[in-house]
C-alpha cells in the first residue's frame, strides 16, 4: 500500500488529506445520527402533544425539560413564543435543527468533487512526465513510458475510490436530513392546528360569557 502511494507521486498527498477529511466527517456524522436516534422518545412526544391539546403549557415545559428530541425542541420554541408568533418561532427552531443536522455536509460534497479532479490532475502530470522521458530516451525503451503511465493512473483510481466511498454516506445523511425535516413539518403543523383550535375555542367561550 505504501509502495503504491509513493508511486502515485506528489498528488497522492492532497488525496490523502481528502480521504482523512471524508473519513473523519463520516465517522462524526454517524455518531451524531446515532445520538439523534437514541434521543427519539415517541412516548414522550405523544405525551407532549396530549398536553398541548389540553392547553397545559406549564406541564409541557416541565415534561419536555432537557429533552434532546429535535421535534420536541421545535414545539417548545413555538410554545415559548406562542403569544407573539408561534409559527415563526417554530420555523426558526426547525431551520436551526436542520442546519445542525447538515453540519459538515459541504465538506463531504467538496471531497466528492475535488478527489476525482485531483486524481485526473495527477494522471495528466504523470503522462506529461512520461512523454518527457520518451523525448529524452527515445522509443528504444518504451517499457519506461508504459510503467510511468500505469503509475500515473494510480492517482485517478485513488480519487475515484475516495469519491465513491464518500458519496454513499453523503446521500444517506442527506436522506436522513430530508426525513427529519418532513417529521418536523408534520408535528409542527399538527401543533399549530391544535393551538389555533384552542385559541378559537377560548375566544368563543369569552363571547358566550358576554
Amino acid at each position: 500500500m505504501i509502495e503504491i502511494f509513493i508511486k502515485g507521486g506528489p498528488i497522492m498527498y492532497p488525496l490523502l488529506v481528502c480521504s482523512v477529511i471524508s473519513l473523519s466527517v463520516t465517522i462524526e456524522r454517524i455518531f451524531f445520527w446515532i445520538g439523534v436516534d437514541r434521543a427519539q422518545n415517541q412516548s414522550l412526544l405523544q405525551e407532549v402533544l396530549e398536553l398541548c391539546q389540553q392547553g397545559d403549557w406549564d406541564a409541557v415545559r416541565l415534561k419536555a425539560a432537557g429533552s434532546k428530541n429535535y421535534v420536541i425542541r421545535v414545539l417548545i420554541s413555538g410554545i415559548l413564543h406562542r403569544d407573539y408568533s408561534l409559527s415563526k418561532a417554530m420555523e426558526s427552531a426547525a431551520a436551526e435543527e436542520v442546519s445542525r443536522m447538515g453540519r459538515f455536509m459541504g465538506a463531504l460534497d467538496t471531497m466528492i468533487t475535488i478527489a476525482p479532479l485531483l486524481g485526473i490532475l495527477g494522471t495528466v502530470t504523470g503522462i506529461i512526465d512520461c512523454f518527457d522521458m520518451l523525448g529524452t530516451q527515445g522509443i528504444e525503451n518504451p517499457q519506461v513510458v508504459t510503467v510511468g503511465i500505469a503509475q500515473a493512473l494510480i492517482t485517478t483510481a485513488s480519487g475515484l475510490i475516495i469519491a465513491i466511498a464518500t458519496v454513499v454516506p453523503f446521500n444517506y445523511f442527506n436522506s436522513r436530513i430530508e426525513r427529519a425535516a418532513r417529521v418536523i413539518e408534520k408535528y409542527a403543523t399538527s401543533f399549530e392546528i391544535v393551538y389555533e383550535k384552542k385559541v378559537m375555542a377560548a375566544g368563543e367561550g369569552k363571547g358566550d360569557g358576554r
